[in-house]
């Protein structure tokens, strides 16, 4: 389907019968043709990439990770680990003649090895969980990696004696963790995880750190490969600290565990410089603010003289890696646009690369993307536009094309920078996508795309929803309100302990805006979200009744039971609140969006996947029963088997998902 001008708005015709070809409309059934790339991993001579393709299987109904491999003059690519189960993480041994990876392809992730002269591999692990955070040690000759290890939970209580071939319910269920479950991995398993090294060629792994915590990655070798250097929280009262990670140094011979870091505060994702001399690590000091600004750090290997590289930045570094030259690469978000950047161990930033997008997860237009470095200095990176996923690129030149040919036969929404100044005067990056077929002085239907978080931000990626809903007529508008990241740590905390708040007027004066282009019909104005997005669709219905009809998705309704179901459990009463939610309760309630609900005329669709742990189910169900009760036009679309990270996990769902918005708001939109 494509759009066209009638009566000063635009509606769905056929671009082509069955005989003529297909529909040059982008739908439902072309997010099974998408493809991204991720994870690139440049070689160390910096002569080749291997990179994770995400490509939909429309009969598993999942996008399936296959591990390829771009040489860097030529551009020809070999693919090295796909067909049967998932495969990922590939990383280079320090020769550049082998690959370490993950690979379902017998079932339970294992740890396999590939050489890449001859091109034959090895699974060279049996384990009963995936191994995650795999690292080369400086010699090849072993890999370590981090795993979950099974453990005995509480037991209270016990059932009679079971009668032989008797069918019984299951045993009793006992939780006694803080954070009993996680959003996407389900309720905890007793257990932790811990460090292991296993021989590359093969042989028993042997498991080198131990207790009632969890060890976490990444993993850095030293050079001599003497030490592993990793992140926990090995705090006695780690369970209520979320956010207290030290980098540790573990002797590998012995056992032994050395703290490096000690304040108040996340310290993590720490790498040996290739000398060894220095560590360098991401952190920053916490002090129960809502937001701050992740600064990279660097020490001495002993942990000594630690000081920030990137005080004077103003932006928050996502990760950090150390080239072969020794010079330090990280990545951060700026404006909506995520850059590489090498860094001085006089703290001087020099930009390298920008505007790296993310080639998974393309249902909304967040900021995102990954890169390497290279023994020379060369960097591999995914980046793609508001009209394709990520790509494959190295030092700037395109290595790979993934969507170019099926993309030919579609007709997009085409998106552009608009122009917004919020009513103090703070200018809002915002986006605006026009129907395919659009013409200046057409006026259309109105879609408000808000993102979640609310510390997040969109960019000029590309997007399934966007695409979806502006291929239906629709013109979409997304921004990045304060509370963003990306602009800085003062713009992003005008909304702690003020969420939502002053954000809605960033919002309603972007619409203003669209309206003012010349291309939103202001009587056709629609909104949605999800998760921070999700309360902000609820909050603006609350306060307004100018948008036609609303879907809200997976939100927070209700603060206090929010903050008693999720599942990092110490997280909203700490960071976004002040006292606890039986100490003060009404400074809950009046940001609840629920407390807004006798205001709601704007009929309102609730979106929610049925095993949501961040913004459970409840407050969903709570909103959709509390517009029951007052005759607004609802309804309620579970995604089934859906967390609220796996939302569009599934291509068929994330499709759905889209129509069932398009259709309520078709109902209530004026033709």
């Amino acid at each position: 389907m494509a759009a066209t001008a009638a009566a000063g708005f635009l509606v769905p015709v056929n671009l082509a019968s069955a005989a003529e070809g297909p529909a040059r409309a982008f739908a439902g059934e072309d997010l099974f043709s998408l493809a991204g790339a991720t994870d690139p991993q440049i070689s160390p001579d910096g002569t080749r990439v291997v990179y994770v393709r995400m490509s939909g299987d429309i009969m598993t109904d999942k996008e399936v990770p296959s591990i390829w491999l771009v040489d860097v003059a030529s551009g020809r690519q070999t693919p090295l680990a796909a067909g049967k189960g998932a495969h990922r993480s590939p990383r280079w041994s320090p020769d550049g003649k082998r690959i370490a990876y993950v690979s379902s392809n017998t079932g339970a992730p294992q740890l396999h090895v590939l050489w890449i002269d001859s091109g034959r591999s090895v699974q060279v692990t049996g384990l009963p969980e995936s191994p995650g955070s795999i690292t080369w040690s400086p010699d090849g000759k072993a890999i370590a990696y981090t795993m979950h290890v099974a453990g005995e939970g509480m037991k209270l209580g016990r059932a009679p004696e079971k009668p032989e071939g008797a069918e019984w319910a299951e045993s009793l269920q006992v939780i006694d963790r803080v954070n009993y479950r996680a959003d996407g991995g389900g309720y905890a398993q007793p257990g932790f995880d811990h460090l292991f090294v296993v021989p590359a060629d093969g042989g028993a792994p042997r498991q080198v750190t131990f207790g009632d915590w969890n060890d976490s990655g990444p993993l850095s070798w030293s050079p001599d490969g003497r030490t592993l250097v990793f992140s926990a929280n090995r705090r006695p009262d780690w369970e209520r600290e979320l956010n207290n990670t030290e980098v540790y140094a573990l002797d590998v011979a012995s056992g032994a565990v050395t703290a490096l870091t000690t304040r108040e505060g996340p310290d993590q994702s720490a790498v040996v410089s290739p000398d060894g001399k220095r560590i360098a690590y991401l952190g920053f000091d916490d002090v129960n603010r809502s937001y701050e600004n992740t600064e990279l750090y660097v020490m001495n290997a002993d942990g000594t003289g630690a000081r920030s590289l990137t005080a004077g930045l103003d932006q928050s570094i996502d990760t950090v890696t150390w080239g072969g030259n020794s010079q330090l690469y990280v990545s951060y978000d700026d404006h909506g646009k995520k850059r590489v950047a090498r860094v001085g161990l006089d703290g001087s930033v020099r930009m390298v690369r920008e505007g790296l997008t993310a080639g998974t997860h393309y249902d909304r237009p967040y900021t995102g993307g990954e890169f390497s470095v290279s023994n020379g200095g060369k960097v591999a990176y995914t980046a793609g536009t508001t009209a394709a996923p990520a790509d494959v690129w190295v030092d700037g030149r395109k290595l790979t094309d993934l969507n170019a040919n099926w993309l030919q036969a579609k007709t997009l929404a085409p998106v552009r920078k608009l122009s917004v100044t919020a009513p103090d005067g703070r200018p809002v990056d915002a986006w605006l996508a026009t129907p395919p077929g659009w013409q200046a002085g057409q006026r259309v239907p109105l879609i408000l795309e808000i993102h979640g978080g609310p510390n997040t931000a969109y960019g000029p990626s590309f997007s399934t929803d966007v695409q979806l809903y502006a291929a239906r007529g629709y013109a979409v508008l997304y921004t990045n309100p304060r509370g963003s990241t990306s602009y800085g740590e003062e713009f992003a905390n005008l909304i702690d302990r003020a969420y939502p708040g002053t954000d809605y007027n960033d919002l309603i004066a972007a619409v203003d805006a669209a309206i003012a282009e010349g291309v939103a019909d202001p009587n056709n104005l629609f909104v949605t979200g999800g998760s921070g997005g999700g309360v902000l669709t609820a909050w603006i219905v609350g306060k307004t009744d100018r948008f036609k009809a609303a879907a809200t998705q997976k939100p927070v309704i209700n603060w206090i039971s929010e903050a008693l179901t999720m599942d990092a459990t110490t997280f909203t009463s700490r960071y976004w609140f002040d006292k606890k939610p039986w100490e003060d309760p009404m400074s809950y309630w009046s940001r609840s969006p629920l407390s807004l609900v006798g205001n709601v005329k704007t009929p309102t669709l609730v979106v929610v996947g049925s095993e949501d742990y961040r913004t459970p189910v409840s407050e969903a169900e709570q909103y959709y029963a509390a517009l029951q009760i007052r005759g607004v036009p609802t309804a309620m679309v579970k995604v089934p088997g859906a967390s609220h990270g796996g939302l569009t996990a599934r291509p068929s769902q994330s499709a759905a998902k889209a129509s069932a918005i398009l259709d309520w708001f078709d109902k209530y939109r004026t033709k």
